[in-house]
C-alpha cells in the first residue's frame, strides 16, 4: 500500500509498504480523509515537541472498516478514529483524564499515523458516525481538542472571553465557547483572520495583536478583564503575555504547545491569583459531543475547511500549506 513518511524535516516521501494485517483484538480501516494539524506542519517544520523521525503524520482520521475481525462493526461501516492510545490503568485514566495518560501515544507523533491507506487499531477507538461527512469525520479530533479546552476552564454563561489566535484550534474555542453562552473577543496579528472569526465563527470583539506591539495606547484601550483567556498560539511571545489580559481571579488556559521554557512575571499573577491550566488533547466524551453538534449542523464547517490535497499530491504540495498568503484553516487530505 501507498504511505506518506516524514524522514525529516522538510522532507515528504511517498513508499509503498505492507499492509498492516489485523491482531487477534484489532480492526483493519480503510482511511478516507486526513484533516491537516498545525501539529503536522510543525513536525514537517521541526519544531514540534514530542515527536521523532522518522513519522507516518496524521492523526485526524476518517476512515472506513475494511475487516472487521469479529468486532461489532460491519464492513463498510464509516468510523471516527481517536488518535490518542492510553494505558487505562495509571492515576490520570482512572481518573478519567485518558486524554494525559502517563504512557500516552498519539497516532502521528509517537507511533505512525493515517497517512496510509490501511491502519490496524482497537475497536475501542472507533467510533460510528454514520451521519456524518468524511470531511465532518475528519473535523473531529480538532474541535475535540477545543470543546475538550472550553469544557477544562469551565466556562460559564455571560463570561469575557478572549482567545489569543484564530487558527484551527482558536476558531473551534470561539464556537464552543458561544455554545456555552460566553461573551468571546478574538486576538490576532492577522486583519482576514480576525474578520474572520469575528464574520463566522461568534468573536463578538476583536484585538488586533499586531498594533498592541507597536502603539502602546492601543493595549491600554484593554484592560485586564476577561474571565478567561485561552492561548490557542504555540507562540513563545504571545503565551507569555496571556496573563496581562486576564481578569483578577481569572483563569489562563494554555492549549497551544510550545517546546521550550516559558517565563511569567510572578507577582502579576499571583496578585491576581490567577488559574494557570494546561488543556491537552481530548477524551472520547469530548469527540462524541462534537460529534452531535456536527451532526445538528451547528459548526461552519464550510468556512473552516478550506483546502483539498489529494494523497499523490502531498510530497509536492504539502509545503504550500505552511506558507501565511494561502490563508489555510483546515486543509483535508483525501486517498
Amino acid at each position: 500500500m501507498k504511505a506518506i513518511r516524514c524522514e525529516q524535516p522538510g522532507s515528504l516521501k511517498q513508499q509503498h509498504i505492507e499492509v498492516p494485517a489485523p491482531a487477534q483484538h484489532e480492526v483493519q480501516v480503510k482511511i478516507k480523509k486526513i484533516g491537516v494539524c498545525g501539529t503536522d506542519l510543525h513536525a514537517f517544520a521541526g519544531n514540534q515537541a514530542f515527536f521523532s523521525y522518522p513519522r507516518i503524520l496524521g492523526h485526524e482520521i476518517a476512515a472506513t472498516i475494511s475487516q472487521s475481525n469479529g468486532s461489532r462493526f460491519q464492513s463498510g461501516d464509516p468510523v471516527v478514529v481517536i488518535p490518542y492510545i492510553h494505558c487505562g490503568v495509571c492515576n490520570a485514566c482512572l481518573s478519567g483524564k485518558t486524554n494525559c495518560c502517563t504512557t500516552l501515544k498519539v497516532l502521528g507523533v509517537h507511533i505512525d499515523g493515517a497517512m496510509q491507506e490501511y491502519m490496524s487499531l482497537p475497536p475501542h477507538l472507533l467510533l460510528p458516525s454514520p451521519e456524518l461527512s468524511w470531511t465532518e469525520m475528519a473535523m473531529v479530533e480538532p474541535l475535540s481538542v477545543a470543546a475538550h479546552a472550553v469544557r477544562r476552564a469551565g466556562v460559564q454563561a455571560g463570561e469575557e472571553i478572549l482567545v489569543m489566535g484564530c487558527g484551527p484550534i482558536g476558531l473551534a474555542i470561539m464556537v464552543f465557547a458561544h455554545h456555552a453562552a460566553a461573551k468571546v473577543t478574538a486576538l490576532d496579528t492577522n486583519p482576514e483572520r480576525l474578520k474572520l472569526a469575528k464574520d463566522h465563527f461568534h468573536a463578538e470583539n476583536t484585538i488586533d495583536a499586531a498594533q498592541l506591539v507597536s502603539d502602546p495606547g492601543y493595549k491600554t484601550k484593554f484592560g485586564a478583564g476577561f474571565n478567561t483567556v485561552f492561548d490557542a498560539t504555540g507562540n513563545k511571545q504571545a503565551m507569555e503575555s496571556g496573563p496581562f489580559f486576564a481578569a483578577h481571579g481569572g483563569k489562563y488556559i494554555l492549549v497551544g504547545l510550545y517546546k521550550d521554557q516559558l517565563c511569567f512575571h510572578h507577582p502579576s499573577i499571583h496578585a491576581k491569583e490567577l488559574s494557570l491550566l494546561c488543556s491537552r488533547n481530548a477524551t472520547k466524551a469530548d469527540f462524541l459531543e462534537v460529534m452531535k453538534i456536527l451532526a445538528l449542523k451547528k459548526f461552519p464547517t464550510e468556512n473552516y475547511h478550506t483546502h483539498d490535497l489529494g494523497f499523490d499530491e502531498v510530497p509536492e504540495k504539502f509545503t504550500h500549506l505552511t506558507l501565511p498568503s494561502n490563508q489555510v484553516i483546515k486543509a483535508m487530505i483525501s486517498i
